[in-house]
């Protein structure tokens, strides 16, 4: 059964259907991935997350989401009910994980926050996204025809493609059916983030 999506949740799915693309900050520390998301935010990007396997990740996301009101910071490879707790105490919009952890569904309930859970096959997907919305991960194993395939039974779902999804194929994903996409490393490759956005934007919008 379909679970009823509150107002706050439904705010957020909005958020990441207009962003289009969620890029996933991971860095080998909080000062390289503060860095990151100011180029990210600087390049017009407003809807990112970072990711608890960054050491320092729970002052950094306390601090963006203080300090940065108007941009809609998540928290992604949620595995454990820990994790959730401290990334929603820190201000969390949302959680990813990058698969199922039913334990932490009880958590984002009770704060009413968009818990994004992760998965391969129909079934694990068709429970995700009725909680609001699934996350494709590993995306690239299946590809762009697995995900036809699985929106063919699963009209409607919102699925987030992650994993192997870069700046040239983000827009083949999002006109394939992906409700949005997660780009990675491929987004920070040359270190020109800003260069690498506006490719991103221009692919997205050709």
């Amino acid at each position: 059964m379909t679970q009823t999506l509150t107002p706050a949740v439904l705010d957020v799915i909005d958020r990441l259907r207009a962003a289009r693309v969620v890029p996933t900050v991971r860095a080998s520390d909080a000062d390289a991935a503060d860095g990151l998301a100011r180029e990210l935010v600087a390049a017009g990007i407003t809807t990112f997350e970072f990711t608890a396997t960054t050491p320092g990740w729970r002052a950094l996301l306390a601090g963006w989401t203080r300090d940065h009101p108007d941009v809609t910071v998540g928290l992604g490879t949620v595995t454990s009910t820990d994790t959730a707790e401290e990334a929603l105490e820190a201000g969390a919009r949302f959680l990813v994980s990058p698969f199922q952890v039913p334990e932490v569904r009880p958590v984002a309930d009770a704060a009413d926050r968009l818990f994004v859970e992760g998965g391969l096959t129909p079934t694990e997907l068709r429970a995700s996204a009725e909680r609001g919305v699934a996350k494709l991960f590993p995306a690239h194993v299946g590809g762009i025809a697995y995900l036809t395939s699985l929106l063919a039974v699963l009209p409607g779902a919102r699925i987030m493609a992650t994993g192997g999804v870069t700046v040239a194929n983000a827009g083949d994903w999002l006109a394939a059916g992906a409700f949005t996409a997660s780009v990675g490393s491929d987004l920070y490759r040359g270190g020109d983030v800003r260069a690498n956005v506006a490719r991103l934007k221009e692919s997205l919008d050709a």
